[in-house]
């Protein structure tokens, strides 16, 4: 990082939160990853797509930090634990849980601070880390009310194809509309994850 000389006092508040969101979703990309090979496992191949599709935007939302991290003049470093895994049905509790105190608390809060700075690019990287985020619960939450259901067959079971905004992560389980409703990027700009 740089000397607290050089970065005002705001910015240096600022890093933080972009160091902490970037080594939360470090933290959640390792999750999902290994979530994912649990449930292709287990035999739930659709949601093993779904972690897999998750794992995806967390690194997108990494990514975008980093970008802004070093833009802002500092250097990026994590270390990235082994993740805790579960069942499957856990594992996505899990999700859920850690979706919702990202999307309830941390980049909430996150973006307040940087209101008042009118700090655009960290503001957007905090944004789209939020959208994406609110698609994740919506997305776990369907799948945990399928794991629930007395269903033979639904896409949990199987594989089965979301769509990931390479701009910003917000994940879909299908196309929703021309353009990405978080980041405006062109639908076809979207990649498939299985």
């Amino acid at each position: 990082m740089l000397s607290p000389l050089v970065v005002s006092l705001e910015d240096q508040a600022v890093l933080r939160n972009l160091t902490t969101a970037l080594e939360e979703e470090l933290k959640t990309y390792t999750a999902y990853k290994a979530f994912a090979s649990k449930a292709d496992d287990d035999g739930l191949f659709g949601l093993g797509s779904l972690f897999r599709a998750a794992a995806h935007a967390e690194q997108i939302h990494a990514n975008n930090h980093a970008r802004v991290i070093r833009y802002m003049g500092a250097e990026t470093a994590s270390i990235v634990g082994e993740p805790h895994v579960e069942s499957s049905f856990e594992n996505l509790r899990a999700a859920i849980a850690n979706e919702a105190l990202e999307t309830d608390y941390l980049y909430p809060t996150f973006l307040n601070a940087t209101v008042p700075l009118f700090d655009s690019v960290a503001a957007r990287s905090f944004q789209w880390a939020l959208e994406g985020d609110k698609s994740h619960v919506r997305l776990f939450s369907d799948a945990i009310k399928r794991l629930n259901a007395d269903v033979e067959t639904n896409w949990v079971q199987v594989r089965h194809d979301f769509f990931v905004c390479g701009r910003c992560g917000y994940t879909a389980q299908s196309r929703e509309s021309e353009n990405c409703p978080a980041c405006n990027l062109l639908w076809e700009r979207f990649e498939t994850i299985q």
